[in-house]
């Protein structure tokens, strides 16, 4: 998840944004391959939507990053928990989203009852959020899937990325939630692109962890949402993967683009 002081990094990692008629083209282009059906982020690339899905909360679901995953995991058939500070913010942010998708599953709560009502719990804070949030989550999230979206990025300093002493961003949230199955996720994917629930994401989602059936748990979130996933192996290697955000913020505004991703050839 693309974070840091400048919020618009967040929203799409800088730079012009496809048209909709450009991305409607190759929308149609995608469905004509597929038998003229149009593919959605639940039908492509092996996903499917579950009907009876897993709670998912979201730890700092009310930013832009959060509110658009909360909105494509319910979309793609799981029940959602916003988390926040703010109750009442939460409960409002959840509200809009129903009625924009039309009465899908999300609730809103603060982050320590979210945490409580979650299968798999999120973490989309900002970078310096999870040392002042995570603490009051710690029991709510023992034995729990717990998926680390955070990256370490600093805008306006002499270095955008700048890995924490414990390694990585999410090698810090396990240390802060030891009895948590942490998994490093999620780094890759702008905002918008989430949010924009019509089209497929053009990307892979790479993940990493120290248990496979945690990292198993994730990779169906992901595939549920249209990604192929992939293992990138241990809790160790978030920091080289979280990196790979200021990589792309980068490539987005020196050419202009928001939609940069990953894919991995050869597999």
């Amino acid at each position: 998840m693309l974070q840091g002081n400048d919020r618009r990094a967040r929203r799409g990692r800088g730079g012009r944004r496809r048209s909709r008629r450009a991305r409607r083209r190759q929308a149609d282009r995608r469905a004509h391959a597929h038998g003229g059906r149009r593919c959605t982020a639940a039908a492509g690339r092996g996903g499917a939507r579950r009907g009876a899905g897993v709670r998912v909360a979201v730890v700092g679901g009310t930013g832009d990053f959060g509110l658009a995953l909360a909105q494509r995991l319910a979309e793609a058939g799981d029940h959602v928990v916003i988390g926040s500070r703010d109750a009442e913010r939460a409960k409002a942010k959840a509200a809009e989203l129903r009625d924009v998708a039309h009465a899908i599953p999300i609730v809103g709560h603060t982050n320590a009852e979210a945490a409580a009502l979650g299968d798999v719990v999120v973490v989309a804070l900002p970078w310096g959020g999870p040392g002042a949030t995570l603490p009051e989550t710690r029991q709510a999230c023992r034995n729990k899937v717990v998926v680390s979206a955070v990256v370490p990025l600093t805008f306006g300093g002499p270095r955008l990325f700048t890995p924490p002493p414990a390694g990585s961003a999410a090698e810090e949230v396990q240390a802060l939630l030891p009895e948590a199955r942490v998994v490093a996720a999620f780094h890759h994917i702008a905002a918008h692109e989430l949010a924009d629930a019509e089209y497929p994401i053009e990307c892979d989602l790479l993940i990493c962890g120290q248990e496979a059936a945690a990292k198993e748990t994730v990779t169906q979130l992901g595939r549920s949402l249209g990604l192929r996933v992939i293992d990138v192996g241990a809790l160790s290697n978030a920091g080289p993967l979280e990196g790979i955000t200021a990589v792309l913020a980068t490539i987005n505004r020196r050419y202009k683009l928001k939609n940069s991703g990953i894919k991995i050839t050869g597999l």
